[in-house]
């Protein structure tokens, strides 16, 4: 099967070759042809497997051959995304897909400032890529219209329909044309969210090319339990180890980007990191300069786990477990992308094991552990499996303190070695316990 099997145009075409797109991928095989025909679509697929050009290069496409040019403050197709890093990159894959097209594209999004995005907008553009909260401004100061759209993407679905998300959409929903084309694409479905999803597509074709919330099998994955306190140590020991060229490295807090970033700064280590704190302008140098090799250590918090395409990538490390387990496939998936191999190490302390168990369970693999000499932890992270269980071993009993010299204890009384034992030893002391008045205090 080729692209043009696909029924796509020839601009679209030739903006493929010159990307050396050759042979469509599952998802985009079965995507690009239902979008064409107009349906609405739920996509499921694991990551790096090209949902963007499934939906983006239709999307086009359709644009390119129907419709009116679009309308001042207007846009005929708005793609949505959970992040800013995420926007910004699907953007540039549409320009890309759409360069011999006579098409307009932008992106808009939080901290950045709003005035010449509404500037852009006065002429109007036929796709606008957003981020949620962005766009409900830009709408609320009248720069934008929606009065004209004709198919609504939600990309990384999943995450656009969590809690985070739904007041945003529930917003932005009533803002929609009702007759429009809907499309969902993303990694992860849970059954909520695929009920929820539901209930705003109409008639929606399903596509799932992959198993459910599983890692791709290019990625190579394993743990390395260690306590809490030596994982900056240990990351350290471990890249110069294994002479780590290029690692993204994922953190649960910004206050812990910052710190293994000013660690690894303090050693002489090319570090920068990246999160909400972030002006965007710092977020998107720092993401570029890790692109272009200029960064070998790029820290982040989950801003840069959905979507980011870093090109031959070789290792992800999950300093810190993901609170959502979902969040650990869209991670892992940053790299072992369009058909590369890559691997994944996540350094796991004792307290984080149920979200190891929870991640097993929804990957449905039990995660192999390769202690690392002189790091064995001293607190043990519990056994677990892909059932979900975090395996206890039982508790030792206590053995009974042997009688020292100085004397053993009997009936709350301290007797001498050399004196004669009593008559019944197996009773044990009865000790009284003090009884607290806990009722109201009398006044004197």
């Amino acid at each position: 099967m080729t692209f043009a099997t696909l029924g796509l145009i020839e601009p679209l075409l030739r903006a493929l070759e010159t990307l050396r797109y050759q042979t469509p991928t599952p998802v985009q095989a079965q995507a690009i042809p239902a979008v064409l025909a107009g349906r609405d679509l739920m996509a499921a697929a694991q990551t790096g497997t090209g949902k963007t050009a499934g939906f983006a290069l239709p999307l086009l496409q359709l644009l390119t051959m129907e419709g009116p040019k679009v309308a001042a403050n207007s846009a005929r197709a708005l793609i949505l995304c959970p992040t800013r890093e995420l926007a910004e990159q699907v953007h540039a894959s549409v320009a890309e897909y759409a360069q011999h097209l006579p098409l307009t594209t932008y992106a808009v999004y939080g901290g950045v400032s709003i005035n010449p995005q509404m500037m852009k907008l006065r002429k109007g553009v036929d796709i606008l890529v957003a981020t949620p909260g962005r766009l409900i401004d830009l709408f609320r100061q009248n720069a934008l219209k929606l009065n004209q759209l004709q198919t609504l993407v939600l990309d990384e679905a999943d995450r656009m329909l969590d809690l985070g998300f739904s007041e945003e959409l529930a917003n932005i929903y009533r803002m929609l044309p009702k007759k429009r084309q809907t499309l969902l694409f993303s990694a992860t479905f849970s059954d909520d969210i695929r009920l929820l999803a539901g209930q705003m597509l109409n008639d929606p074709l399903s596509i799932e090319v992959s198993p459910r919330n599983v890692a791709a099998n290019t990625v190579k994955q394993w743990v390395v339990p260690v306590d809490k306190k030596r994982k900056p140590e240990l990351f350290v020991h471990l890249m110069r180890k294994g002479r780590w060229k290029q690692v993204l490295v994922f953190a649960k807090t910004r206050n812990g980007v910052d710190a293994l970033v000013d660690k690894l700064q303090g050693l002489g280590i090319n570090a920068d990191g990246i999160h909400g704190d972030k002006p965007q302008a710092t977020r998107q140098r720092a993401l570029d300069r890790f692109k272009a090799s200029d960064v070998q250590i790029l820290v982040a918090t989950d801003v840069a786990a959905r979507g980011l395409d870093i090109e031959d990538l070789p290792l992800v490390v999950n300093f810190d477990l993901p609170i959502v387990a979902e969040d650990y496939i869209h991670r892992i998936g940053r790299t072992g992308r369009a058909g590369n191999t890559g691997e994944a190490i996540s350094l796991v302390c004792a307290d984080e094991v149920n979200m190891l168990s929870a991640i097993e369970m929804l990957t449905r693999q039990t995660l192999t552990r390769k202690m690392e000499p002189d790091f064995e932890p001293e607190h043990r992270v519990p056994d677990t499996d892909a059932s979900g269980q975090v395996v206890k071993k039982p508790k030792k009993l206590k053995k009974p303190k042997a009688s020292g010299g100085g004397g053993k204890r009997n009936l709350g009384k301290w007797v001498d070695s050399g004196d004669v034992a009593p008559a019944e030893p197996s009773i044990k002391p009865v000790r009284k316990v003090p009884v607290f008045n806990t009722g109201p205090r009398k006044k004197k």
